[in-house]
């Protein structure tokens, strides 16, 4: 059996093409994809051929946010059954290595993650009609449309670095950078009990998407004083814990005198080296913290989708037929005008 799928071969070289399905394997699932998200790496892999020194060395199969319908399941299957919609996980850790065994699967020492060319062979992805999976990373969704439950991915990596700052119920909270991871954190946020959510963006539009996934009010940092307003720096800061999603170190720096002493600072967004004022970060015994992914977070994700708990249409922005994808990432290569591009299949 075959299937067509998005194979990059280099950058801005993308094409539909056949490509075989495994067989189905007793523990596995054949899943008919509906829907899949295109992310921040998907783009810098048609954009630029990779980042950093991650780069495409060979033709593989883009995307990670995916969600289909069941279509046939193993002999030993028993959480799903065809018919049946699902979110589908695309991080397979080996469940051997020491952080599989600690319960940190975010940092297994043998990942394979849909769409990544950070291992050679790299690890196929999930833009195509048909895949078969494991039956662990399937997540039943019920009667959520799979546009939305595509979306269960990158919520999952808000939910995690949300509880990367510990307890926020009743909790002044800052958001930098209102692109879908951020928008989604500001979601994140309020679920997890932030009494506050400030939003910051460049751009009006991204901001208005924040308050719609619920951030309570917003600042546009492209206009005096940001910031760097008195309400939020008097009395050595205004805000209990913030997340970090740009990744910009200007903007990193322009965080530490709005935090509390002993505030929480979660980076969020991937960046190289940027300077940090430890003059700054140290006297305020400011707690910075890293965020890598999700595990656990992917199935509380899939049931606050299935529950209606946190509402993620508003971040989805365009969708087209995974026949258009190189239009599609042209499309959500502009920040400006777009969230969330998602693809049909």
């Amino acid at each position: 059996m075959e299937t067509k799928a998005c194979v990059l071969h280099s950058a801005k070289d993308l094409r539909i093409e056949d490509v075989p399905v495994a067989e189905l394997g007793g523990d596995q699932v054949l899943v008919r994809i509906g829907a899949g998200g295109i992310c921040g790496s998907d783009l810098h892999y048609y954009l630029d051929g990779g980042f950093g020194a991650v780069r495409v060395r060979e033709p593989f199969i883009l995307g990670h946010e995916v969600a289909g319908t069941v279509e046939a399941v193993g002999t030993a299957v028993a959480r799903v059954r065809p018919g049946e919609r699902i979110a589908l996980n695309p991080s397979r850790p080996c469940g051997k290595c020491k952080f599989c065994q600690a319960g940190e699967q975010q940092h297994c020492l043998d990942m394979w993650f849909y769409g990544s060319a950070m291992r050679m062979p790299h690890s196929q992805g999930a833009f195509r009609q048909h895949i078969v999976a494991g039956e662990f990373q399937c997540e039943p969704v019920g009667d959520v449309s799979l546009s939305e439950a595509a979306c269960c991915e990158p919520l999952s990596v808000a939910l995690h670095a949300v509880r990367q700052a510990g307890s926020l119920t009743g909790k002044r909270v800052l958001v930098t950078g209102s692109g879908p991871i951020g928008a989604l954190v500001s979601g994140a946020a309020r679920y997890a009990g932030a009494l506050e959510v400030v939003a910051t963006d460049l751009f009006d539009a991204a901001l208005a998407k924040a308050v719609e996934m619920g951030a309570t009010r917003t600042v546009n940092v492209s206009r005096a004083p940001g910031l760097a307003s008195a309400e939020f720096t008097a009395e050595k800061g205004y805000f209990d814990a913030a997340f970090e999603c740009t990744g910009a170190g200007a903007v990193i720096k322009s965080v530490l005198p709005v935090l509390r002493p002993r505030g929480t600072l979660v980076q969020v967004g991937v960046t190289g080296d940027v300077p940090i004022p430890i003059d700054v970060l140290g006297p305020k015994e400011i707690r910075l913290v890293g965020t890598s992914r999700f595990h656990s977070e992917y199935a509380l994700g899939a049931r606050l989708l299935k529950e209606g708990r946190i509402d993620v249409r508003p971040i989805i922005t365009a969708t087209l037929p995974f026949e258009q994808a190189v239009q599609a990432f042209e499309l959500a290569a502009d920040r400006r005008a777009q969230m969330k591009v998602q693809l049909t299949f």
